[in-house]
């Protein structure tokens, strides 16, 4: 891989827009360069991760600053080629220009990764198609738990040799299973992807996106729980005025469990985030369940740890106005015009994770 000073010279001298667009991918892609370093953070011991984690966001910031004033010069450039050598017949009508936007999910997850980075997560992934141990029993949900309804899950047909049905996974949780199998602990991740249920209104659809983190560590309670939670809330809705509140609740695979509120205030009838004129429901959170971290092969007399979950979709309407969770999968180009980002507004915590 070429280093930081050569990749920053490529950016500078990028010949045209297309090469600096390949250039972009290549180091903040979904698989770039700088990506899998950060995604890398959640598997460091604490005194590596302290000590890389600054570098690797500083070389990042300025990676995103080289890409957009490359971009800008060669858009000058073009600008001036075209002024000098080209002539505009009035008559004609204006010619049609890429108008491509990030959809909001896709800047939302950006978001996600960016923050959660800066606090030592790593990025998880795993199949969306799960086996019921995965998806269900491993999560502590016997057979015969609600859950695992018909009406709520999708079940795959069962081909010959498969003892159940696999299923189409209904949360992000598994991919925690696997995260602990595979790397046992210390553990500190998020899952963002997609997940599916049988259920459709203005604020619910068979298929929608969720977040999970996951944290395993030794002497790990509540307090750990809401203070990451805090920090995740005020860097994501740029608030500092961001005020939480936990009601006890039951999810199976936590123990105790929270669910989580956040303040808003009425402005203009309509509620925004901040202050604490009313709350309204944005997380479910709490303790793993030692039955969990048993079931990854962990001591749960030797680990502990937290778990939280929202739905992305959520997030994405709360903090950018959208009323209606259905318009999100609709491909109105005139809703993706109005609420889509452009490819380099890259979410930094510098600049505003929203900018």
């Amino acid at each position: 891989m070429a280093s930081d000073t050569d990749l920053l010279d490529q950016i500078r001298s990028a010949a045209d827009l297309g090469a600096l667009d390949q250039l972009r991918v290549s180091v903040l892609g979904k698989s770039g360069s700088i990506t899998q370093q950060l995604k890398s953070l959640g598997s460091m011991d604490p005194e590596t991760r302290a000590a890389e984690a600054p570098k690797i966001h500083a070389f990042r910031e300025q990676v995103t600053s080289a890409l957009a004033d490359r971009k800008s010069a060669l858009e000058t450039a073009e600008l001036n080629r075209k002024l000098a050598t080209e002539t505009l017949d009035l008559s004609l009508p204006a010619p049609e220009t890429p108008s491509g936007t990030v959809h909001p999910v896709s800047q939302v997850m950006d978001e996600l990764a960016e923050i959660f980075a800066d606090l030592g997560f790593a990025v998880a992934e795993g199949p969306e198609i799960e086996d019921q141990w995965h998806n269900f029993t491993a999560l502590n949900m016997p057979e015969f738990h609600p859950a695992r309804a018909m009406q709520d899950t999708f079940y795959l047909e069962r081909h010959e040799g498969e003892q159940e049905a696999k299923v189409l996974r209904t949360h992000t949780s598994p991919v925690q299973i696997r995260e602990m199998q595979a790397k046992g602990a210390p553990l500190y991740v998020i899952a963002p992807g997609r997940v599916y249920r049988s259920d459709s209104d203005a604020t619910h659809t068979p298929m929608f996106h969720q977040v999970e983190g996951l944290v395993i560590d030794r002497a790990i309670h509540m307090g750990h729980l809401k203070w990451t939670l805090e920090t995740f809330l005020k860097a994501f809705f740029e608030r500092d005025d961001v005020v939480l509140r936990m009601r006890p609740s039951y999810f199976p695979f936590t123990e105790p469990s929270a669910e989580v509120d956040v303040g808003y205030t009425l402005v203009n009838g309509k509620r925004t985030i901040g202050g604490s004129e009313g709350f309204m429901e944005v997380l479910g959170s709490g303790m793993v369940h030692p039955k969990v971290i048993a079931n990854c092969g962990l001591d749960p007399d030797k680990w502990q740890g937290f778990a939280f979950g929202c739905g992305i979709d959520r997030l994405a309407m709360l903090k950018y106005g959208m009323d209606d969770l259905r318009a999100f999968f609709d491909g109105d180009i005139r809703w993706l015009k109005h609420y889509g980002f452009r490819a380099l507004d890259v979410p930094t915590l510098s600049g505003g994770v929203g900018a």
